[in-house]
């Protein structure tokens, strides 16, 4: 079998290059990325990609039609991956996420891929009552990144798309210990406040809800969606990844991380104005579907693996919002330096005369 990851040298493609390549050691893997991250390795040992059969640097609103000969299955991480990335960059979000989303699944049918899998997100839920939401539920997404991920799944279940199985993942909030770990996520952000200043600071009043996932669990689920038979969940899928048990208020993320480092303060602002973001979601489907590939972490053993792998990085910087683990700064620091167009496009460097 042979498989495309595009957004592979990112915070969950690298974690699915791995588990991919353990459970499925016959198998070809290829990765396709822009690059953007590539330097934000945050692990010892080798890089993750050095385990798959080639590495494709480019642009996936430019992926070539040429690289999908053979391919039985693609994994679509490729994305501007988050709320604070989709509203400095609303227009090209909607661009990568949606168009580029929607040309690639249409070249893979043409090109008689079988399987086609769309990493989207229970942020689509966006505002919900205290009901945990299903996948017959109405989405209310609230940012950019929300939206479009709800239009590439309306439009793909809308296409023409031959006999390819499309299978919509819609995950959890990410967490957990990555080759390339970002800070940008709750819980990563609290394990991170925690070890550096002795504090969690919740901006919120800790009462919205949050469901979450381990990140190695997430690779269990695209495992399964790889290898998913149309005749269970039929041709276009759309799937909650996560677990009834990881639906979570945020003050309770807060001091769960706090219980693993004693002595850490935990302070809630109890006078913000509410978090809109607030959903609690319902996994019943996908345990129905995929039985076998079900989270298997917990949150106490999540958060001792990403303080063991935050000490090996010796991590102490206290103005982490700041730094290379959080992937819109990366992003900015890019096109401050010359680097990255506005629009997220590599820029060439002018040519040197060597002989001069």
């Amino acid at each position: 079998m042979r498989v495309l990851i595009t957004g592979n040298l990112g915070y969950v493609g690298s974690a699915l290059a791995a588990h991919l390549r353990a459970v499925l050691p016959a198998t070809e893997l290829l990765g396709y990325d822009a690059g953007f991250f590539a330097h934000c390795i945050t692990a010892g040992g080798p890089a993750p990609e050095t385990g798959l059969a080639s590495q494709y640097f480019g642009d996936v609103r430019d992926l070539p039609a040429s690289l999908l000969t053979g391919v039985d299955a693609i994994v679509h991480l490729a994305a501007i991956s988050n709320d604070p990335m989709g509203n400095r960059f609303e227009a090209v979000t909607e661009e990568i996420n949606t168009g580029a989303s929607l040309r690639l699944a249409a070249l893979a049918a043409q090109a008689g891929v079988r399987s086609f899998v769309f990493a989207s997100s229970c942020s689509i839920y966006g505002r919900a009552d205290a009901s945990s939401r299903r996948e017959s539920d109405s989405t209310c997404p609230l940012t950019a990144y929300a939206r479009s991920k709800v239009a590439t799944e309306q439009s793909l279940k809308g296409m023409n798309l031959d006999n390819m199985a499309v299978t919509c993942l819609r995950f959890a909030t990410a967490c957990g210990m990555s080759s390339r770990l970002r800070l940008d996520l709750v819980l990563n952000d609290f394990a991170a406040s925690a070890l550096a200043t002795g504090e969690i600071v919740v901006l919120s009043d800790g009462t919205p809800w949050r469901p979450l996932i381990e990140v190695s669990d997430m690779g269990r689920a695209i495992e399964w969606a790889i290898n998913r038979d149309p005749r269970d969940g039929g041709r276009c899928l759309m799937v909650n990844v996560g677990s009834d048990a990881w639906n979570f208020q945020v003050k309770d993320l807060a001091n769960a991380v706090a219980a693993s480092l004693p002595g850490t303060r935990v302070s809630i602002n109890e006078a913000a104005p509410p978090d809109n973001r607030s959903y609690r979601v319902d996994f019943s489907l996908f345990r129905e579907l995929a039985p076998r590939h079900q989270p298997q972490s917990g949150l106490e053993q999540t958060i001792a693996r990403l303080v063991a792998g935050l000490r090996g990085m010796d991590f102490r910087d206290g103005d982490f919002r700041n730094s290379s683990l959080m992937r819109l700064k990366v992003l900015e620091r890019l096109i401050d330096e010359g680097h990255l167009s506005a629009s997220l496009r590599w820029r060439l460097p002018p040519v040197q005369d060597l002989a001069a």
